[in-house]
């Protein structure tokens, strides 16, 4: 999906925000495969609105170079209170904008499925880490599509995610035909909204890719269907599974 064509930049934040807790369990996930004391640069690459840069900055003591394809995107991520040591810029994983062994951390987060070439964009991952460094994949999973929250709710988001969303297993052999090797593999529940009225103000934004793929009967059709699901939740909250792959050089 070309982000610069939809109203998806402006609402993404309001839609795909996280509590700050969520973002901290990110960050000690991340700690915990990485030594942070041999992390100085960092690309987030596919940064988007930049939700995960400045606490990379602030949490590894770093500078972040976020990089993303989509001009909207990333002038919302510039509008936001900077720390000094962020800097963003435009920039295709294909073909990321930064000199050969610039960076010691590579982190993508639900991107991959938006590469136009994953092969290449792993070989130019691969081209910009340092020997040390190490690469994060927060990711979707076509093997995880029927425990995502919105799913039920949507029928007619399964066949789009199965088409859109690789598995796992081809995700994995990407990065490992470019010369990594699998560090690490594990799945992080989240939670993503408090409760299911919270989530469904979340989801009426449209702020994801394939909910703003979806004909305006089918959307409804879902929305209804939430909302009278969450009057019989209560404060239920909701959560739901990411994939983790961490990568090293062979």
């Amino acid at each position: 999906m070309d982000y610069d064509k939809t109203n998806i930049p402006e609402v993404y934040d309001r839609g795909r925000t996280y509590a700050p807790a969520v973002t901290e369990q990110w960050m000690n996930v991340i700690a915990g495969h990485v030594d942070p004391a041999g992390v100085h640069d960092i690309l987030d690459l596919a940064c988007g609105t930049g939700r995960f840069s400045q606490a990379l900055a602030a949490r590894f003591n770093a500078h972040v170079i976020g990089i993303d394809v989509s001009r909207k995107m990333l002038r919302q991520a510039m509008n936001k209170p900077g720390d000094s040591r962020v800097l963003y810029a435009g920039g295709a994983a294909e073909a990321v904008p930064l000199p050969t062994h610039s960076v010691d951390l590579v982190f993508i987060s639900m991107a991959f499925h938006h590469f136009t070439d994953p092969h290449i964009a792993a070989e130019e991952c691969r081209r910009v880490l340092r020997s040390h460094g190490r690469l994060c994949l927060r990711t979707a999973t076509r093997e995880n599509i029927s425990n995502y929250a919105y799913v039920p709710f949507f029928p007619a988001s399964r066949p789009l995610l199965e088409q859109r969303l690789p598995s796992l297993s081809f995700q994995r052999e990407v990065f490992e035909s470019a010369s990594f090797k699998t560090a690490a593999v594990e799945v992080v529940t989240q939670e993503i909204a408090a409760d299911y009225s919270e989530y469904a103000d979340k989801l009426a934004l449209k702020a994801d890719s394939i909910l703003a793929s979806l004909n305006d009967t089918d959307f409804d059709a879902g929305m209804n269907a939430i909302r009278s699901a969450a009057a019989g939740l209560g404060d239920r909250a909701v959560t739901e599974p990411i994939d983790l792959l961490v990568f090293e050089l062979a």
